[in-house]
């Protein structure tokens, strides 16, 4: 089996799930900054890996999901300050499968990244700050150990 894996990463914390996928993923594999991904066409399955903004992929991931389709099989992967298994997250992950075209979708893996201070702190300052700003605290250390053993799992069952 051949597979690509295309990630977007602003803090690293997506790029960590990338490598951690990289690492455990067996077969041929290609990885890619989602600017200098190739196209999906010759690989088997394709892992697409992106970080919420506004409740969505972030718009470079955003742009590559539109770009797939019904004869891409597609395993996609997140990071969020969200709380884990919350509604902002369920609403971005039905958002980003609505972006590919009807492409199948193999597996999902989402998790908590640790929000960039600074971000946090301009975040907060908004006249009505989003959602998942009460779960920010939370995400300190995330991804961590226990996320990425997770994600191994699921590497591994597919």
């Amino acid at each position: 089996m051949k597979s690509l894996i295309v990630y977007s990463s602003q803090s690293e914390n997506t790029k960590k799930l990338a490598d951690t996928i990289y690492k455990n993923l067996e077969g041929e594999k290609d990885i890619f900054p989602v600017d200098a991904a190739p196209s999906t066409k010759g690989y088997d399955l394709t892992f697409v890996g992106f970080w919420l903004m506004a409740g969505k992929p972030d718009p470079k991931s955003s742009e590559f999901l539109t770009k797939l389709g019904k004869d891409d099989r597609l395993f996609l992967f997140a990071t969020h300050g969200a709380k884990a298994g919350s509604d902002h997250v369920k609403n971005a992950v039905a958002h980003a499968t609505g972006l590919t075209n009807g492409s199948y979708i193999a597996g999902v893996f989402t998790c908590q990244g640790e929000v960039n201070p600074k971000v946090l702190e301009k975040v907060k300052q908004k006249p009505e700050p989003p959602v998942w700003i009460g779960d920010a605290d939370q995400a300190v250390g995330h991804p961590n150990e226990d996320d990425l053993i997770a994600l191994k799992k699921m590497i591994t069952e597919l």
